[in-house]
């Protein structure tokens, strides 16, 4: 074999060049199928877990109500129906819902409502108790909540805040449609009335978003509650 031969075979061959049209394409397809793995994934994951999370509410809200409604050992979930207070059946859903608390002398002890709105950041979810026998509000707790933490989260675990919902008045006024004192948020330190929400420093609006679902809230369920308040007490057990 000559030289110029052996130089020819030992010569290194070209790179293959892929089309640049195939190359693209599969690309894609591989996008698309892992876009597509991920999707079944995540729905799998919520399919699996919806109902330990549904699960969960439900028995956040239960011990929610006992905490609201003071000296209460038992309850029953009612809802306004067809212009009729009465109790839901088992596993009947309503869009507002009214949970009667009771004694164990069967005597009523409040009655506990959700209430949401807008915080600071996304979507709150309070729960508060109401008592006929002072008409005002006995309890508050949030049920859930994506405020800041240390600031915002401060209704759920500052005392002083949560001072205010032990005996907050929402009386009706004379013509039993309308609460005579609406709820309304003061700056810290300048309580002076009963219906009055004393501000967290540094929680202002955290604070404004509690006050502002309590007296929306408060002006229709109140007065919807004191006008059907023989229907908590002439069907309980």
């Amino acid at each position: 074999m000559s030289l110029e031969t052996e130089k020819q075979v030992s010569a290194p061959l070209p790179p293959v060049m892929q089309d640049s049209g195939t190359s693209g394409t599969t690309m894609i397809l591989t996008m698309a199928g892992l876009g597509l793995a991920c999707s079944i994934l995540i729905v799998l994951t919520y399919q699996l877990t919806f109902a330990t999370i549904k699960e969960n509410k439900a028995q956040y809200l239960e011990k929610s109500i006992f905490e609201v409604l003071p000296n209460t050992s038992k309850k029953k979930t009612f809802a306004f129906v067809d212009n009729v207070m009465r109790p839901l059946e088992e596993g009947e859903e309503a869009e507002l819902k009214y949970y009667a608390g009771y004694n164990n002398d069967h005597q009523l002890t409040g009655i506990a409502v959700e209430a949401e709105g807008q915080g600071f950041q996304e979507l709150l979810r309070i729960l508060y108790g109401y008592s006929p026998q002072c008409h005002c509000i006995v309890g508050m707790k949030v049920l859930e909540s994506k405020e800041t933490p240390g600031l915002g989260d401060k209704i759920e675990t500052d005392p002083q805040f949560r001072a205010n919902f032990d005996a907050l008045d929402v009386a009706l006024a004379g013509d039993g449609k309308t609460i005579a004192h609406p709820v309304t948020l003061v700056k810290p330190r300048k309580k002076t009335d009963p219906w009055q929400i004393e501000a967290i420093s540094g929680a202002t609006i955290s604070s404004r978003a509690i006050t502002k679902m309590l007296r929306i809230n408060t002006s229709s369920a109140i007065p919807l509650i004191e006008k059907h308040l023989s229907a908590f007490t002439e069907r309980n057990e």
